[in-house]
């Protein structure tokens, strides 16, 4: 099957990346909240998150309902009901364990980075420094790991760690929009 016979993920990223800049910013100033304050509560560290996901799990959503290539917008789509769901139960339950908070999104996370790696490597033949979203993908992983193996840890410790990687899984989704924006079905490689 030759480049013009595959299904492209490109349009549907290029498309919208002005959706990949606005979950980065997002990203990144949760994390610099989280950095700046991490004496934050724990109910008050589970509202910014939880309002984290549901926009990003929304901005997700209409990326995949957008697209238009459909064998792959259920990648968008899964990841996007999936943080909305987590979302909407931390931002409607804050008093409900912590604990299980944690793990919902612990799971939340780890799930959104390994479909960062899989949008990676289907996107690695039709962009170059796709290791950029790869790398995103790892840092979210690293984030459900942090989540589900420190739940009970010092709250100072876990804030801090949170925010260093969701700045830097910001950054990363920034970089990414910049970097597929105005690009279409052509036959070059995003530089």
């Amino acid at each position: 099957m030759n480049h013009a016979q595959r299904s492209s993920m490109l349009p549907t990223v290029s498309g919208n990346w002005w959706a990949l800049a606005v979950r980065g910013t997002a990203a990144v100033l949760i994390g610099l909240a989280a950095v700046a304050w991490p004496g934050l509560t724990l109910a008050v560290l589970i509202i910014l998150y939880g309002a984290f996901a549901v926009v990003d799990g929304a901005f997700a959503i209409v990326a995949g309902l957008r697209s238009i290539g459909g064998t792959r917008r259920w990648l968008l789509l899964a990841e996007g009901v999936l943080g909305l769901l987590a979302g909407l139960v931390a931002l409607f339950w804050p008093g409900l364990a912590a604990v299980v908070v944690l793990y919902v999104f612990s799971f939340w996370a780890i799930f959104g980075g390994l479909m960062r790696i899989l949008g990676a490597i289907l996107l690695r033949r039709e962009i170059d420094n796709e290791w950029t979203m790869a790398l995103g993908g790892v840092l979210w992983i690293l984030l459900g790991i942090v989540l589900a193996v420190l739940p009970g840890a010092g709250l100072l410790a876990v804030a801090w760690v949170i925010g260093v990687l969701t700045l830097a899984m910001g950054v990363t989704l920034i970089i990414q929009a910049f970097r597929v924006r105005g690009h279409s079905t052509g036959g070059s490689r995003v530089v």
